[in-house]
């Protein structure tokens, strides 16, 4: 398959994702890679297995302790759960076989986690320097020994006051791990996965107390040069710092040119690191449309660092607006909801939906998704830069319909009223969801341009990061409400932006989240925490 413009690409990605991989791709599944990252030969730190059952009432006073830590990367990125389930039988077998899995309390596309975590620690019961989160064991891999705030720093643009945290959230894409499935389409995947992880990191920070300012541009060969990874393999897309004061100081003179750096003067501060690890897979295919993409996003110098001018954008035109009541925030045991959720395929039930419920899953996903970045400089962002579009069906007091939920108003602007759903039916690349039996169909939306013009490629995966972010917020509220969403790319975007019609806000959906009422599926689970 020939190299094709980059622009095209990312068209392709969006509105004709088929033709993004080789008609001949055939996933080898005996020859997966692992869905975590295991380094060999490296000073390795255990962490507590004796997890807290509940996140509720914590003391957060203080700098965190190692054990604190660990109880930290269990509820965000580690294998909560152990499930066996029946697979459907084939027609050409017996019987269907046995499926089994470990679970996170975030969900991944196919469950391939291409994500991967690591950490910048100064705490007093191990070396300072940075880490690898390694989830497979429940502890972490020593990979550099030291103090980087001020090399960190720099590659942030000098905008954090990274002396004042203690330490800073790194989370990377792995290129092979979902490419081997997904081939080119992977790209959009990985981008979307690294959002709900940021997700779920920024929610548990907040039970424990920390504070925390995620940055989506920086030195990106100076951060994969301090973690000593390959930029072949896997490249960082987010550097979250993390305090426990109130807030992490922005620093105001950040940018100014004796501040600047380039990444290579950067890299050559510090000697090179290369560290053993092991993938399991055999046979890794070249993914150069990737690396393209990774070469056309990267910041080589801070002056290239951009915050996000409001758009001046095209007034619709006037639409009937449907109030919904004010609810208060959602109130739950946040380790009890992660516990329960649940992604339906075959299992969701039609059950009429209250307005209330509505109203609370619309409040509870958008206003607990504002977060400090550093897209919006020192100030949150009153609005944010991804939406939620919606079809529902049999919500009481709401006719039937396509809708824009207004957050600013709490109110859902009218679109299209009518029953939507045979229409979402057929624009699904799989039939793994009877949508006749879900009442509420979300897509989370964003700007066709996803930024191009002020971030260059870099805004493509920073949107999808953001719509991972949203998604989170839905999944956590939905499942918080007793119902269960279902995060998929396989729908026609050409279809549902004409429902929705997104071109007059020059928007476009980015990913669909069936949501609603479920019957448990028969499966055997098993805590992988003490």
């Amino acid at each position: 398959m020939s190299l094709m413009d980059l622009d095209d690409f990312l068209h392709r990605l969006q509105y004709d994702p088929d033709k993004v991989k080789p008609l001949d791709w055939e996933t080898d599944w005996d020859d997966a890679p692992l869905p975590y990252k295991l380094y060999r030969g490296l000073p390795m730190f255990p962490l507590s297995r004796e997890v807290p059952a509940t996140l509720e009432g914590r003391e957060t006073t203080g700098v965190p302790i190692l054990r604190d830590i660990g109880h930290f990367l269990y509820y965000v990125f580690g294998l909560t759960q152990l499930t066996q389930s029946a697979m459907e039988r084939d027609t050409s077998e017996e019987s269907g076989g046995v499926l089994q899995m470990c679970r996170r309390f975030v969900p991944s596309g196919g469950g391939l986690y291409p994500s991967e975590l690591y950490l910048y620690l100064k705490l007093g019961e191990l070396p300072a320097g940075l880490y690898h989160y390694d989830a497979a064991h429940h502890r972490l891999a020593l990979l550099r020994e030291g103090n980087f705030d001020d090399y960190l720093a720099r590659s942030l643009g000098n905008r954090r006051d990274v002396n004042g945290c203690f330490g800073a959230a790194f989370v990377s894409t792995v290129y092979w791990k979902n490419f081997y499935k997904y081939n080119n389409f992977a790209y959009r995947l990985q981008g979307l996965d690294a959002g709900i992880l940021i997700g779920q990191l920024l929610e548990i920070a907040k039970r424990f107390g920390f504070s925390s300012s995620v940055h989506f541009q920086f030195l990106d060969q100076a951060v994969n040069h301090l973690l000593g990874l390959s930029e072949q393999e896997e490249s960082v897309y987010a550097v979250i710092p993390l305090s426990t004061e109130l807030a992490i100081r922005w620093m105001e003179s950040g940018n100014e040119d004796e501040d600047t750096v380039s990444a290579s003067e950067l890299c050559r501060e510090l000697s090179p690191v290369r560290h053993d690890h092991y993938v399991r897979s055999r046979r890794i295919a070249d993914y150069p449309m990737l690396l393209r993409m990774s070469e056309a996003s990267r910041l080589d110098s801070a002056r290239l660092f951009r915050e996000i001018r409001k758009d001046e954008q095209a007034i619709p035109d006037q639409v009937l607006a449907l109030p919904l009541p004010p609810v208060d925030r959602l109130s739950y045991d946040l380790a009890k909801v992660y516990r329960n959720r649940f992604s339906p395929e075959t299992e969701f039930i039609l059950k009429p939906i209250g307005l209330s419920q509505l109203a609370a899953l619309l409040r509870e996903a958008t206003v607990s998704f504002s977060y400090r970045n550093d897209l919006d400089g020192p100030q949150e962002r009153p609005e944010p830069r991804v939406c939620l579009y919606g079809c529902f069906y049999g919500v009481e007091n709401v006719p039937d319909g396509a809708y824009r939920y207004d957050g600013a108003a709490h109110a859902l602007q009218s679109v299209c009223l009518g029953d939507h759903r045979q229409r979402m039916q057929e624009g699904m690349s799989l039939p793994n969801i009877n949508l006749f039996q879900v009442p509420l169909g979300f897509h989370v939306a964003g700007k066709r341009s996803f930024f191009q013009s002020q971030l260059g490629k870099r805004g493509y995966r920073i949107q999808q990061m953001e719509a991972g972010m949203l998604v989170h917020r839905l999944l956590l509220a939905a499942s918080a409400l007793g119902m269960g969403g279902r995060p998929l790319l396989g729908f026609d975007a050409n279809s549902s932006d004409a429902l929705y019609r997104t071109a007059s806000r020059d928007e476009t959906g980015l990913i669909f989240i069936p949501v609603g009422p479920y019957r448990q599926r028969l499966r055997l689970s098993g805590s992988l925490s003490r």
